[in-house]
């Protein structure tokens, strides 16, 4: 170590309105893990981009120097070729197809101008046996898990012949087990000399895993961290990421609790095509006004397909329960009834099923509550702007106009436009399935600051979340689920970690 691989000098993009780098430079050494940390809108993933030819040469200013030369690569096969490879967050996997298909998309081993499929095979399992991966070949990436398509991602990479593999957020989707198992290949695959480019908001494992640790903040380089030092913690990251000290994670807040007004009792959901797989198994919970509720689990536990099976019997096959609001039995049997009654539901992605990436800010804001603009079956256009233009304010949404495209935000303001929608639609209770998934902790904090305020208002709040001490921190009580049971209820001043996880790995009730 201690020889550059890659040099990237004075780099500066500009999209339309937006200079999104200026002046960005960074040095990676060979055979190194490189975290690259900064808020959403840092400029880490167009960074990347640039690297990788998804933005070419002759699009931004600057110089690359990589092994030693210049490079000006005009596409990502530009880059592959060098030995360059990027794994975006979003994976670039075609779900119908199968691993080995997925693994050599357009880079198929072939014999007298045929794809070899039996060569293909054999290769795979050696790739698949790489990243311990174990899993028929010929099995369908749709019906394996996010944490097990993030490998066939890896294992992609390694038939192009990477020497640099780039990672934007791999561990943001994953569970703990995922994660580890993902951080410890990176750390193998650093003993075999390949060097490694890590984007992530979890601090912890940036702390964990990286050699060096560069920081950007709105465009600019702020610092670059060598590890082997042991001057860095994760208050000094977030300081350099933020431009100041968050003294704690989370915002003061005082709850103002009132009386139960939404429950739901004996819910039990079968799973959409496994007839006999139940995913909700005679649930039941209660929301106080001005409250927030979390609700934690292992992935697979159930939580969301809870979620939204009660939002409007959005997920799976409903065989019995009962809902009530404000003590009255309510039938909610699709989404436009559970938004007439009041819900409001932000899902875990927010790009696929959250917003629709060819609307501008102002068309998503309103999108869930037409109604509510609409004059004698006409759209009122100055109302449209006047609300996306008040919440875009409101909530601190970083957007020159609502007339900007979604897709051209930064993953939090993209999610403070999904919360925007909902919030839009008056809701009584407001669902939010890993509401900071992806967030760095600027953004965090603003989004917990939202939630709070909220709960204030009066509404419920039930908040779903892998991340422990985001539950613990921001809930005033905490249901465990696990297999499509809920297992129990800790109140916040009960609530450790050890406890959760206690109650979500066992499926008998300690409500």
């Amino acid at each position: 170590m201690g020889n550059a691989l890659l040099e990237m000098r004075s780099i500066s993009k500009e999209f339309p309105g937006v200079k999104a780098l200026s002046d960005v430079s960074l040095v990676v050494n060979s055979g190194e893990i490189h975290a690259i940390c900064g808020e959403n809108g840092a400029g880490k993933s167009t960074l990347m981009k640039v690297l990788s030819g998804v933005h070419p040469y002759g699009s931004y200013s600057g110089e690359i120097v990589y092994q030693g030369l210049p490079c000006r690569f005009g596409d990502i096969r530009a880059s592959e070729h060098a030995g360059i490879v990027i794994i975006h967050q979003e994976l670039a996997l075609i779900p119908g197809m199968s691993i080995t298909e997925n693994i050599f998309l357009g880079n198929e081993p072939r014999r007298w101008g045929r794809i070899d499929w039996k060569a293909a095979n054999h290769q795979a399992l050696e790739l698949m046996r790489l990243v311990g991966l174990n899993e028929d070949p010929d099995t369908l990436v749709k019906d394996i898990g996010v944490g097990k398509q993030q490998l066939v991602e890896i294992a992609k990479a390694f038939a192009k012949d990477v020497k640099l593999l780039i990672l934007d957020e791999p561990t943001a989707a994953l569970n703990e087990n995922d994660s580890r198992h993902l951080l410890d290949l990176l750390r193998g695959f650093k003993q075999r000399g390949i060097t490694s480019i890590m984007i992530s908001h979890k601090l912890n494992e940036v702390e964990a895993i990286a050699d060096a640790i560069t920081i950007l903040r709105d465009g600019r380089t702020i610092e670059t961290i060598r590890v082997a030092g042991g001057d860095v913690d994760e208050d000094r990251i977030v300081r350099g990421m933020v431009g100041r000290d968050l003294q704690s994670r989370f915002p003061e807040h005082e709850p103002k609790i009132g009386e139960v007004f939404f429950e739901v009792r004996d819910w039990t959901v079968r799973h959409p095509i496994s007839a006999e797989r139940l995913v909700c198994k005679n649930s039941s919970f209660t929301v106080r006004r001005g409250e927030i509720v979390g609700f934690a689990g292992l992935m697979g536990a159930g939580r969301t397909e809870l979620a939204m099976s009660v939002f409007g019997r959005s997920y799976g096959v409903h065989l019995g329960g009962k809902i009530f609001k404000d003590g009255r039995e309510v039938e909610i049997r699709s989404v436009a009834e559970a938004i007439r009654n009041g819900l409001a539901y932000v899902s875990e992605d927010r790009k696929a099923i959250g917003l629709n990436l060819l609307d501008d800010v102002k068309t998503s804001v309103v999108a869930a509550k037409l109604s509510k603009i609409t004059r004698h079956g006409v759209l009122d256009e100055a109302a449209q702007y006047h609300e996306a233009e008040g919440y875009r304010q409101s909530l601190r949404i970083k957007t020159p106009t609502v007339d900007e495209p979604v897709t051209r935000l930064s993953g939090g303001n993209q999610q403070k436009v999904v919360l925007a929608k909902w919030m839009f639609t008056d809701p009584d209770l407001l669902i939010l399935d890993e509401p900071t998934r992806g967030i760095d902790v600027g953004a965090k904090y603003e989004i917990y600051g939202i939630i709070q305020r909220l709960a204030d208002e009066g509404k419920g709040v039930v908040l779903i979340s892998s991340e422990l001490p985001e539950l613990i921190g921001l809930c005033d009580r905490i249901y465990t689920v696990a297999e499509g049971t809920i297992t129990g209820e800790v109140a916040r001043r009960d609530a450790d970690p050890e406890l959760l996880m206690k109650r979500m790995t066992s499926t008998r009730s300690n409500a």
